[in-house]
């Protein structure tokens, strides 16, 4: 915590290497170069950056059909952009927050409607209390003050702590995630009709984007979408 302070006052810094910048992005010239921005044409359903001139869908969204409308990501899951993610989910870097946020809120603006609600992807009760935080969350806010769009932190429950998917495949990852999250009960009025982006740091496989986008269409919501910090191409 005491590191996420000292950086959040020194704001000339790198909010990855602590080298001086002056750059807006809040990066500085070695790590924005080594992190896979999601630029140009961009896959509709998840935000991958394509080969070629005009939008459409990637390899992994044509092979398996989403759950949901429309996706889209900051960066690939790769270099620096790995290394924010995980130091926002492991290290305690909430100094990097409005900076992700501010990046995600950016990319996001062609889905947002004036009364979007954003939900993001829960963690079970057990991982957070071992976490002490939900990423997905303070990213969400971040988003929300920027966007001036609703945020309802407790929208999704982890209704079953699933095991680490790694080393699982595909079906595998979604099969395990299927029926473990659901609509509070309490927020279930508040989502009828209306549109949802649901928030998430990384997207691999879509497994835990498409459970929560079936328990979202299933409590009535008009359109629902994606939004991540980073996109993992391939399976790890």
């Amino acid at each position: 915590m005491l590191q996420s302070i000292l950086r959040m006052v020194m704001p000339r810094q790198c909010g990855l290497c602590d080298a001086l910048t002056e750059s807006d992005t809040g990066l500085c010239p070695t790590c924005w170069a080594d992190t896979d921005y999601a630029f140009g044409a961009i896959c509709t359903c998840c935000g991958v950056m394509l080969v070629g001139e005009g939008d459409g869908h990637c390899d992994d969204c044509l092979a398996t059909p989403r759950d949901w409308d429309q996706g889209r990501t900051v960066f690939g899951y790769s270099g620096a952009g790995r290394k924010m993610v995980l130091g926002l989910k492991h290290g305690d870097r909430h100094d990097l927050v409005p900076m992700l946020s501010r990046q995600m809120a950016r990319v996001a603006a062609p889905l947002m409607e004036p009364d979007t609600i954003l939900l993001p992807i829960p963690l079970h009760w057990t991982r957070f209390l071992k976490r002490r935080y939900n990423q997905s969350a303070l990213l969400a806010q971040g988003i929300a003050k920027r966007s001036a769009v609703q945020v309802i932190e407790d929208g999704l429950l982890r209704t079953v702590r699933t095991k680490t998917t790694q080393g699982m495949t595909r079906d595998e990852r979604i099969a395990a995630q299927n029926g473990t999250i659901a609509v509070n009960p309490k927020r279930t009025a508040i989502i009828s009709n209306r549109p949802v982006i649901l928030i998430d740091d990384v997207m691999t496989t879509g497994a835990t984007l498409g459970a929560a986008a079936q328990a979202v269409h299933a409590a009535g919501a008009r359109r629902v979408c994606v939004l991540t910090l980073a996109r993992a191409v391939k399976d790890p």
